[in-house]
């Protein structure tokens, strides 16, 4: 595209050149008598080629104005010419005695000149103020399109699960890694302290495996605040500059970021949101790894590191047990279930004569027997 747009911008240039070679518009002026008629056709090729590289610049400014600003302009300079042009005409009535034929004529032309530049400079400064949407989209403007930016934290490149976010498609947009953060990620790396050294690690590695995915849109940008001395604060001031959104999993940032209305995606939230739904009266099978606070409790935590406190289970620490949830609670560290053995619930539920099934259990009545069998027959094993 840039190769063809040159090209384009080329033959202009060589076209404006040979129109002024062979028309010669410096053919008659008096201001070039000491030269031929050669000469004259040189001077006017080569005012050919002044004019389309003026042109070409005003164009490649034009290229990177918003519609806006391109629509306020040209109506300002069309105003301007307007204007100019009554004023021309009120000069041109006079008489020739109160003013002289060439004044006139510089004075028209000038006006011309000050009142079309006037009106394309107010135009185009005033020009955000228009409101596209009366025209019924008749214009559209792609640079007032917000860009879908996402601005990496320190904590969620070492955290890792980013890149599996990212590499699912979930995660869309362009992600930003400002070079303070890269810089940040890189000291953690080469710190004495081991653990921080492999987290730094871990985070270089990450970003490797982001940059290795072509699906996914990298960006690696210098910006950075030399007046702001913490990471955090230079994140919320760039995410404020680039109109971005910051991922991280950092809890104190998440609030700041807020606070400053700078949107965030917290990486803990979103996994917090994804895990199951467990409802009282279903069944899990889980690992009953220590001692609960209570008596006789036993603690096992799923695979998203949800507590799950089960009741008459000290027995079967170290063992998987199949279980039947009572209640699941809510907390601000996250989700905690509460249930008790399933041939517990079967007792209980036998004893109070509900001899139907639970509308949460998928299990067969087989299941449940042989499971019953198999646990008992666990608990007689380990006695003797």
């Amino acid at each position: 595209m840039k190769f063809d747009i040159l090209i384009i911008r080329i033959s202009f240039v060589l076209l404006l050149a040979l129109m002024g070679f062979l028309l010669i518009p410096l053919a008659e002026t008096s201001y070039l008598q000491g030269f031929g008629f050669t000469e004259r056709r040189i001077i006017s090729a080569f005012l050919g080629v002044f004019i389309s590289l003026f042109i070409i610049g005003f164009e490649m400014r034009a290229r990177e104005a918003t519609i806006k600003s391109v629509i306020g302009a040209a109506i300002g300079s069309i105003l301007g010419i307007i204007g100019a042009y009554l004023l021309g005409m009120l000069i041109s009535s006079q008489e020739t005695k109160a003013v002289a034929a060439e004044m006139k004529t510089f004075l028209t032309v000038a006006l011309a000149f000050f009142m079309g530049y006037i009106g394309l400079m107010v135009g185009a400064a005033k020009g955000e103020y228009i409101d596209l949407s009366v025209l019924g989209g008749i214009f559209s403007d792609k640079s007032t399109v917000q860009q879908d930016l996402r601005i990496l934290d320190t904590s969620v490149i070492i955290d890792g699960r980013i890149a599996d976010v990212a590499e699912t498609g979930f995660l869309g947009g362009t992600l930003i890694i400002p070079q303070f953060i890269l810089t940040e990620l890189q000291q953690v790396a080469d710190s004495p302290d081991s653990s921080k050294r492999q987290r730094g690690r871990r985070g270089l590695d990450m970003l490797q495996r982001l940059r290795n995915n072509s699906k996914i849109d990298i960006q690696i940008v210098e910006t950075d605040f030399p007046a702001v001395k913490e990471v955090d604060l230079k994140l919320i001031e760039l995410g404020k500059q680039l109109d971005a959104v910051i991922v991280t999993n950092d809890f104190n940032l998440n609030k700041v970021a807020q606070l400053r209305g700078v949107l965030v995606l917290n990486v803990n939230e979103l996994a917090n949101a994804l895990k199951p739904v467990v409802l009282p009266g279903e069944a899990m099978r889980v690992f009953i790894l220590k001692e609960g606070k209570e008596y006789n409790q036993g603690v096992a935590y799923l695979d998203d590191g949800t507590m799950v406190v089960v009741d008459n289970a000290r027995k079967l620490i170290g063992k998987t047990a199949d279980i039947a949830v009572t209640s699941v609670l809510q907390t601000t560290a996250g989700k905690m279930i509460f249930g008790r053995l399933w041939e517990d619930n079967i007792e209980s539920s036998s004893n109070s004569g509900e001899n139907q099934m639970n509308i949460h259990d998928s299990r067969s009545v087989g299941f449940k027997k042989a499971t019953r069998e198999l646990r008992q027959t666990t608990i007689i094993e380990e006695l003797e």
